[in-house]
């Protein structure tokens, strides 16, 4: 099973209030998913839950890769284990310029086994392939110099966050609506760049709402996530007619998820009140 990241029956609550109701989602190095849904269905919830998230309790359920559960690791852990997720919205981190993140976190996901104090890629080394990538990825070599999304723009911040992918080269990314916020041009690219970085060695997960990051990355499967679960899984063809139609027929084909979906909604507008 190591080509597979097996996600069972997953379910997952923030501050109790269940959100994941039992996700089931297979993998393989070499595919790419799309998974899409409504706002509020669970897909960045699932994401960050793989990835260790804190503020997401694992109920139940199981994470696998090479016959580890990841939800017995730290976060640390699971990305040296090659799992890699690009996140909706991005942390800055002052006074930690790119190149010393990027060298660093190179190093480790590279040499898992590593121990604090030991070598990190040589620079003459990191340095070239560093230049190579944001060549191929048409990135102004000033970029590397500036601190991590200290300043950004969400342009910037996404392009980072492709620039991490293409250095870290995971078995499995975990692409959070890496489209938002981005003009038609900049989606473009960001498409283009994934698929130039991905290949036979990859796994991609791409969550978003649109058709057009998948332009250059043609979904294997579609998936749909409604009311906290995957209720729908077909081709690009599915992703095609949810860019067009919307979700009006998966809310008819599955009442009791959209039910649940509606109760989700209703539960976030009233923590937003209640916080307001």
């Amino acid at each position: 099973m190591n080509d597979t990241l097996q996600i069972v029956d997953l379910c997952v609550s923030v501050e109790e209030k269940p959100i994941l109701k039992g996700v089931d989602l297979e993998i393989r190095r070499g595919e790419v998913h799309a998974l899409m849904g409504p706002n509020g269905s669970g897909k960045s919830t699932l994401g960050l839950a793989v990835m260790g998230h804190p503020s997401y309790q694992v109920t139940r359920g199981s994470v696998l890769l090479d016959g580890e559960n990841l939800l017995e690791m730290g976060p640390h852990e699971r990305a040296r284990r090659g799992v890699f997720m690009a996140f909706q919205r991005s942390v800055a981190i002052p006074g930690v310029k790119m190149a010393d993140f990027l060298r660093h976190a190179t190093t480790n996901v590279r040499n898992p086994d590593r121990k604090e104090g030991e070598e990190l890629i040589p620079m003459r080394q990191f340095r070239k392939e560093l230049r190579e990538k944001m060549e191929q990825l048409r990135m102004d070599p000033e970029f590397a110099r500036r601190y991590v999304n200290d300043g950004f723009s969400g342009g910037e911040m996404k392009r980072a966050e492709i620039l991490q992918l293409a250095m870290l080269r995971p078995r499995f990314a975990i692409l959070d609506e890496t489209d938002s916020g981005l003009d038609v041009d900049a989606v473009r690219l960001a498409s283009q760049s994934i698929a130039e970085i991905g290949g036979h060695d990859m796994g991609i997960l791409i969550i978003t709402h649109h058709e057009q990051l998948l332009e250059h990355n043609r979904p294997d499967y579609t998936h749909v996530m409604l009311g906290g679960r995957i209720v729908e899984t077909g081709g690009p063809e599915l992703a095609a007619e949810l860019h067009k139609r919307g979700y009006d027929r998966i809310r008819a084909s599955y009442p009791q998820a959209a039910a649940e979906e509606q109760a989700m909604e209703n539960i976030a507008q009233n923590v937003a009140m209640s916080e307001a």
